[in-house]
């Protein structure tokens, strides 16, 4: 395939994505943009293998392959579609392929017929995997400094993706995965190992409160990193925190017992945060 093919192919998957991810990185130069919609692209093919059904086995499998192409893709022999469009910006922006293989590691994790967190620290090791992880390579297309971009990644993937979780409990909880650390659980003395009967348990929502807390301290803890860089070239990444920010506040204001309610972001509220720092 041919690289603007690949680009053309890259673009549709984060255009029909349904997010608004595809909007907030618009307002990146072409270069970037196009290097941005390729690195969601592999994240999103990745997702896929974990979310869609089949069997463990098989999913595994497809994310072996993927370990491979990232293999070949490095060597400057890509062959999938996603893979070729990424050839350019690796070498144009110095793409880790560390940070690509610790994301497919994540979603392994994910592509397990049951997935538990033993602890906090695995919790940890699985954000960085699947949300720092991306976080790095976004800074780096970037063009933030490492030591600047790093405290941003740790802090910025964490908060999004404990948001994911809390935003994800109950539909995650049908296909028996269960990501608050069982040390939190136990500690509460919620002790089934059935995750549906664990996130309907009356003390549950005192978990919920204090994945939160730590959410909101990344969260801040985030505000604070970007505020060392200059706002125009993260401009995409505020976006993004703003958006998954006003999503965690809405989790907080529904509570932790009606855990079947829905939470998103309405047309407008998209809308506000598009112009608003569209227009920055």
């Amino acid at each position: 395939m041919k690289p603007s093919q690949a680009l053309e192919h890259v673009t549709a998957i984060v255009r029909n994505s349904g997010t608004s991810f595809y909007w907030a990185m618009r307002i990146l130069p072409v270069t970037k943009r196009d290097a941005i919609y390729a690195v969601y692209a592999f994240c999103r093919a990745v997702d896929d293998i974990a979310d869609n059904p089949g069997s463990e086995q098989d999913k595994l499998r497809q994310l072996s392959d993927w370990r491979m192409e990232i293999e070949r893709l490095f060597e400057g022999k890509p062959q999938s579609p996603i893979s070729v469009a990424l050839n350019k910006p690796i070498k144009q922006f110095g793409l880790c392929r560390k940070s690509f293989l610790a994301v497919i590691e994540g979603v392994e994790t994910d592509a397990s017929a049951s997935v538990r967190m033993p602890t906090f620290l695995a919790l940890e090791t699985y954000c960085d995997q699947v949300a720092c992880a991306v976080g790095r390579l976004s800074n780096q297309i970037f063009g933030v400094d490492k030591a600047i971009g790093e405290p941003i990644a740790k802090a910025l993937g964490r908060a999004l993706q404990l948001t994911n979780i809390l935003r994800d409990l109950h539909e995650d909880a049908g296909i028996d995965r269960l990501y608050v650390p069982q040390e939190m659980l136990s500690h509460h003395h919620i002790l089934s190992v059935d995750a549906r009967l664990a996130i309907t348990h009356p003390k549950f929502p005192k978990v919920c409160e204090e994945l939160a807390t730590i959410a909101r301290l990344s969260y801040k803890d985030a505000e604070h990193a970007l505020s060392q860089c200059d706002r125009k070239t993260m401009l995409p990444a505020i976006m993004m925190m703003q958006n998954y920010h006003l999503i965690f506040n809405k989790l907080v204001k529904r509570g932790w017992t009606d855990l079947k309610k829905p939470i998103s972001l309405n047309k407008a509220q998209k809308l506000w945060l598009l112009i608003r720092y569209a227009r920055t």
